[in-house]
């Protein structure tokens, strides 16, 4: 149950952090807001920050929260189960997996087309890659086998 709990409560940081992030790239498109100039987009293919906000914001902010009432609640949606690649396991922990790894690619590019590396890129780096790991752990596993 602790490593459940600790799975929530990632999902939660990576969530609530997301949504943030998300939503103000969403209001402020051109960065503004936060002080992010449109020049270290040059490299992407956008002209300012709406899409990034918008994925940002559904991706890792949406999706995280949901995951947390999911593992907690256990519904039996039919439409995620469906993008449900291991069958023998409940779906909200196979979008565990899933986020981990969205927000790793999300991440490297980041990095990518910013072309440095921003101390919270590294530490949304480590929360990724424990999203992975507590969600791997077979006591984690066995809480959501089918």
């Amino acid at each position: 149950m602790k490593t459940r709990n600790f799975l929530i409560f990632l999902l939660g940081l990576l969530g609530f952090g997301a949504i943030g992030g998300g939503g103000v790239l969403i209001i402020s498109p051109s960065g503004e807001l936060i002080g992010m100039p449109l020049s270290i987009i040059q490299n992407s293919p956008f002209i300012n920050f709406l899409i990034p906000g918008i994925i940002l914001f559904t991706v890792l902010g949406i999706l995280p929260i949901v995951l947390m009432y999911a593992l907690i609640k256990k519904p039996k949606w039919q439409l995620p189960e469906f993008f449900n690649v291991f069958k023998d396991m409940y779906w909200a922990w196979s979008y565990c997996v899933y986020t981990g790894f969205a927000l790793i690619i999300w991440i490297q590019t980041e990095m990518t087309v910013m072309k440095t590396v921003h101390w919270l890129q590294s530490l949304y780096m480590g929360i990724a890659i424990l999203l992975l790991l507590v969600t791997l752990l077979p006591q984690v596993r066995l809480m959501y086998k089918k």
